[in-house]
């Protein structure tokens, strides 16, 4: 286990110490088989490195600790992952995890889930429900606080210029919590300097052949851009594509600050294509299934917990790259 990933589930020790609440009645699910603990998982899907990351994680985790993980790939659809979350309702498993694909219209089928008595755990990303009530925890990352490390990086590297600084954003996928908070945080970070116009902002779907598509409209529709911010590496790294075959240098004669430290940005930062890379760490999968022991056996958990990551620069990226794990 790496230095990063025990200071995290240290820090999620401690959150528990201090924000303690109802796990939601976990001890009451279906019976597992074999007398393994049966996990029903459904992932967002396989959009990125990042995602692909998230999911070996899970899956080697359960492995270890002996946990029978049930795995739904929903495809980046909402009716995939609600059917998903039915079925393993009607398989009585004894948790639910997931990572929504959206924040909105997940309430019927929780409630569903609550009247089976199957506790749910939020993973990566949350929903905008009122009644917590229904889900048992959220792990995963302050999305608002990676955007505003990104806005907070370029107020920095642009804070002698004089001119306008045309921004162009590649969103994430529409409605989801990443997107929108990525994109608030940025927006608080930059929004005390007039200097900072966002020209351009379009979802990319965090795919790296939609950031491509997207960054290609983008340099035929706007004259200036100076600075790309990404929601994800992947979406950045098909950019980097677009700008190079546009006659372009990225990284020179267009900044890129982007989100998720995946070792193919890493690659692309110690060629200097990327400038600055916030981290969002994927390797979420001892924590949770730690998380799914204690809320089976009626244990009091933290209603969030968040995992701890960090920054890199072209420097950085570069002496991490040789042990990076994804």
């Amino acid at each position: 286990m790496s230095k990063r990933v025990a200071a995290v589930l240290v820090a999620g020790a401690m959150v528990t110490v201090l924000t303690a609440c109802g796990s939601g009645g976990g001890g009451s699910a279906g019976k597992s088989s074999g007398g393994k603990l049966v996990v029903g998982f459904s992932q967002v899907g396989a959009e990125s490195g990042w995602r692909t990351a998230n999911t070996k994680s899970i899956q080697d985790a359960a492995k270890k600790a002996g946990i029978e993980l049930k795995f739904s790939d929903a495809q980046q659809k909402q009716e995939n992952q609600i059917k998903a979350i039915r079925s393993f309702i009607q398989q009585k498993v004894d948790v639910i995890a997931f990572s929504p694909v959206v924040e909105s219209g997940w309430d019927t089928v929780l409630k569903e889930a609550k009247d089976a008595h199957i506790p749910v755990i939020l993973t990566d990303r949350a929903v905008d429900s009122k009644d917590e009530s229904l889900y048992a925890s959220f792990l995963g990352s302050d999305f608002v606080e990676e955007g505003k490390k990104a806005g907070d990086w370029l107020v920095k590297e642009y804070a002698s210029a004089g001119g306008d600084v045309n921004i162009v954003q590649l969103e994430g996928t529409t409605g989801s919590a990443p997107a929108n908070d990525r994109k608030a945080g940025f927006a608080d970070a930059t929004k005390g300097d007039p200097k900072f116009k966002v020209v351009a902002s379009q979802t990319g779907d965090f795919t790296r052949a939609k950031g491509k598509e997207v960054m290609q409209a983008f340099l035929k529709a706007q004259p200036k851009i100076d600075v790309l911010y990404a929601h994800n590496d992947d979406m950045a790294l098909g950019a980097i594509q677009a700008i190079e075959e546009a006659g372009k240098k990225p990284g020179t004669d267009i900044k890129i600050v982007s989100v998720d430290g995946v070792k193919d940005a890493f690659t692309a930062m110690s060629q200097g294509k990327i400038n600055y890379d916030v981290e969002c760490n994927p390797l979420l999968g001892d924590q949770l299934m730690d998380l799914v022991k204690k809320v089976k056996a009626g244990e009091q958990v933290p209603r969030r917990i968040k995992t701890e990551e960090g920054t890199f620069t072209p420097e950085q990226a570069a002496a991490a790259l040789p042990t990076r794990q994804y």
